[in-house]
């Protein structure tokens, strides 16, 4: 029996699905989310988007944090440094103050202690929230303020703050350091940086 016999036929992963680089969030977007969440009173999503927006991290490292790594004893901190699955290096992050407070109000109403996982899951098989999780909640999100789930996933998170810091400063150093990227080049290309942009910070620099 020749080879091709034995080979079980599969149909590629994304057949049929959209793929590509998912949008980074506008501004508007961000805000109308926020105040959707907050109305609504899901402490725990509002926390989830928030830090998910500030921290930049891979949907894999975010579910994973536990209580200790954004808290400095009852407080969260303002600043966090966590080492990322993917390349095991470390990554800085800001927390700022709306992530904070609603950080704050999710790990009292839950009763967290330092050592939990701060997104806890809700299915008896995972001690955390799990990436398939995450990215379900995210789309009921996307749906609840009329965007177009096709266009948005995990990585709208992570990539919404580093496209508006990079759009603002045109510091791509900045941003590969904020990203946890070991070459720039990644981040060139997680950016999504085409030769438009390159062209626009040149005519802004005169000699």
């Amino acid at each position: 029996m020749t080879a091709e016999g034995n080979t079980t036929h599969r149909e590629p992963w994304n057949k049929g699905k959209i793929v590509g680089q998912k949008a980074p969030f506008k501004v508007k977007d961000i805000w109308a989310l926020r105040v959707r969440l907050q109305m609504e009173g899901r402490v725990r999503d509002l926390a989830l988007f928030n830090l998910g927006i500030d921290s930049k991290l891979r949907g894999c490292d975010l579910v994973a944090l536990k209580v200790r790594d954004v808290c400095h004893g009852d407080q969260v901190a303002t600043r966090a440094t966590v080492m990322q699955h993917k390349t095991q290096r470390p990554v800085q992050f800001e927390i700022t103050t709306a992530a904070r407070d609603a950080l704050q109000a999710w790990i009292k109403l839950a009763g967290l202690k330092s050592e939990a996982f701060l997104f806890p899951s809700r299915l008896h098989d995972s001690p955390h929230l799990g990436t398939r999780q995450y990215a379900r909640i995210l789309q009921q999100w996307v749906e609840d303020v009329g965007l177009d789930r096709a266009d948005y996933g995990t990585h709208s998170m992570r990539r919404t703050k580093a496209t508006l810091i990079y759009r603002r400063t045109k510091n791509l150093r900045a941003v590969q350091l904020l990203l946890g990227h070991s070459k720039l080049e990644s981040t060139v290309r997680y950016l999504g940086i085409e030769v438009d942009d390159s062209l626009e910070i040149s005519e802004q620099t005169e000699i």
